[in-house]
């Protein structure tokens, strides 16, 4: 009778969980649409010389501003509790969308975040501070850029360029941005969508080349 009870708790705990992960809210689904079209940046400068877009890449996007200190805090929260793990995907990216007066600071803190961070595969782009409030206003959020081009706020942008979210989140309603000052929902609501975003299009991209393996 004790092997039985074993044998059909085990048999029943792997569906147990299953059936309880499956009801999550975006497990499985596509991350909603909040913005169609936000504006590209390919007229930016950038860190590289080449240009940067949304467009077919899958890109966490931040405003960080011309303080340093700001730039410093929210990228080191970011890089270690979302980025670092996503890296190595395809056609995935981290841009920092700055003005052009912080570009000489951010070029040393860059440098020098090399011993710590993957800082060598950040996508930096600059301009002036109207074309970033342009782009910022494009996004269609609830969020503020303050003078000097900063928001906490990060965004996840798809390869179509539309801005991508929580259209239920239980705490705000839509989730347009995720907050990099605040560990926690980094680790848990945009960890979790960034894993929704990748898997969709890692699901299409098997459904469109059924002999791809990965």
């Amino acid at each position: 009778m004790k092997k039985f009870l074993v044998l059909g708790i085990l048999f029943a705990l792997p569906i147990t969980a299953y059936l309880f992960f499956a009801s999550g809210k975006n497990n499985f689904a596509k991350l909603p649409v909040l913005t169609e079209n936000v504006q590209d940046i390919t007229a930016f400068e950038s860190n590289t010389g080449d240009p940067i877009s949304f467009k077919d890449h899958i890109s966490v996007v931040a405003f960080f501003g011309s303080d340093l200190e700001n730039i410093k805090g929210n990228t080191f929260n970011l890089d270690k509790k979302i980025l670092e793990k996503y890296y190595d995907f395809d056609d995935f990216q981290f841009v920092i969308i700055l003005p052009k007066d912080a570009k000489d600071e951010t070029s040393a803190f860059v440098e020098e975040f090399k011993k710590i961070s993957e800082s060598s595969k950040w996508k930096i782009a600059y301009s002036d501070i109207d074309n970033i409030q342009e782009v910022f206003e494009s996004f269609k959020t609830p969020h503020k850029l303050d003078e000097s081009g900063h928001t906490p706020y990060v965004f996840i942008v798809d390869k179509d360029a539309n801005l991508r979210g929580r259209d239920d989140d239980e705490e705000y309603g839509k989730l347009y941005g995720y907050d990099s000052r605040d560990v926690a929902e980094l680790n848990n609501k945009m960890n979790d969508d960034v894993k929704v975003i990748l898997a969709e299009y890692r699901l299409a991209l098997k459904r469109n080349n059924p002999e791809r393996k990965k």
